[in-house]
């Protein structure tokens, strides 16, 4: 069964990457699905977005990457895949990916939301945390690819 692990990535982190990785051995392969988003004004623009994510994800086995607008659940029609991966960082995060798990499987009765718990090595670290270690002058060569990290001091 195809798997799609949706998200804005703005900007991916070492966290993401844990679960892509996860996703791809559990699933034969995965797809990322980076959102456009407008409404979470990101700090990077879809276009880099895909790009960071391509750039971090090549050479992975079974990882490809899409940009998508719109629902979920129609971009995994169009995909023909059937599961969404999620990760759980922490009890908070369970509330809104229970909600949105739901929500889809109401629009597409034939899919299934997985979620993997974040390794622990990763479990604090948020893109949000990223941006503002980076924003503040900090290295945050500990949570993301040195190319995010490079992207980042760019916009900073």
């Amino acid at each position: 069964m195809k798997a799609v692990y949706p998200g804005t990535f703005d900007p991916l982190t070492f966290g993401h990457l844990d679960v892509i990785r996860r996703g791809a051995r559990l699933f034969g392969s995965i797809t990322i699905a980076v959102a456009e988003n407008p409404g979470k004004k990101p700090l990077f623009s879809f276009e880099e977005r895909l790009e960071m994510a391509a750039e971090a994800t090549k050479g992975m086995k079974g990882v490809r990457v899409k940009g998508f607008s719109g629902l979920l659940v129609d971009f995994l029609k169009e995909e023909k895949a059937g599961v969404v991966l999620r990760g759980l960082r922490e009890t908070s995060d369970f509330p809104s990916e229970f909600q949105q798990a739901i929500v889809n499987r109401l629009l597409g009765k034939d899919i299934e939301t997985v979620f993997v718990m974040t390794s622990p090595e990763h479990f604090y670290v948020t893109s949000s945390v990223v941006k503002e270690i980076a924003r503040l002058g900090g290295d945050a060569k500990a949570f993301a690819p040195k190319l995010v990290v490079e992207r980042l001091l760019s916009k900073f």
